[in-house]
């Protein structure tokens, strides 16, 4: 009933005082504007109190934030102004000093338990999500997703066991597929999802090729994603750093002179 009889009488640009008002600013302009009665403004502004500082957050899920790249990831998106939620998988101590420096940048930033290996889990976790979003970030979806959670394995083909093959496929392939899959209802349209993959995909080394291949089929299914998500300007890509001294794989490439 407000817009019809209102718009009328006067222009109001509304994205303006969104971006550049909190709420009292922007009841006390829509009243000045609109000569609305008291009641009907006050009801107005409450209600829609969530819904107009929804508008204004970014924000960045990484997978694996807890360490390595995905915990350097987080913090550049944080001095990029990014709101940053990080999933960790055991590591909570180092999770929540991660979301500390977030914050200690002047960004939001939380932590949420998950096994990514676990595709049954990913429901609650996305429901946690969504929860957390609302009430932390004023917020309904994320901008950007970056799946970058993993383990490695080193052994060559004759030694690899199928329990190891099996952990890489739920690890490394089946959680970026059916996570981004069950996050795409949140993913903003206009956002971005990052796969990271590996150098391992472009040269061949001794022991990693249960990792590699399925590195390998994470560009793909990047190329994939890209072309069925264009249509609402989400953007796709892949990340494949080469050796970096991280704990990755118990720390080799920084603990072990010979293979650094």
């Amino acid at each position: 009933l407000i817009f019809p009889i209102s718009l009328k009488s006067k222009p109001f640009n509304l994205q303006w005082h969104l971006e550049h008002s909190d709420l009292f600013d922007f009841c006390k302009s829509w009243f000045d504007n609109y000569k609305l009665p008291h009641p009907l403004l006050a009801h107005f502004c409450i209600i829609n109190q969530k819904q107009i500082f929804m508008s204004n957050s970014k924000v960045a899920l990484v997978t694996g934030g807890s360490r390595g790249l995905g915990k350097d990831m987080a913090i550049q998106l944080a001095k990029k102004t990014f709101d940053v939620v990080i999933t960790y998988h055991s590591k909570k101590d180092e999770a929540l000093k991660v979301v500390t420096e977030i914050e200690n940048l002047g960004q939001k930033a939380l932590a949420i338990q998950l096994d990514v290996a676990n595709t049954s889990s990913f429901n609650t976790f996305i429901q946690t999500l969504s929860d957390q979003l609302s009430e932390k970030f004023q917020a309904d979806q994320i901008n950007s997703l970056v799946n970058n959670a993993g383990v490695g394995v080193y052994a060559p083909v004759a030694n690899t066991t199928e329990d190891q093959f099996d952990n890489m496929v739920n690890i490394h392939l089946k959680a970026p597929f059916f996570l981004s899959q069950k996050l795409l209802p949140l993913i903003a349209d206009g956002g971005s999802i990052v796969n990271i993959s590996s150098g391992l995909t472009r040269f061949s080394y001794n022991g990693y090729a249960s990792y590699a291949i399925m590195k390998a089929a994470i560009e793909s299914f990047s190329r994939y994603l890209a072309l069925e998500l264009g249509a609402r300007k989400i953007r796709v890509n892949t990340v494949a750093p080469g050796a970096i001294e991280t704990d990755f794989g118990g720390g080799a490439v920084r603990d072990n002179k010979d293979l650094n």
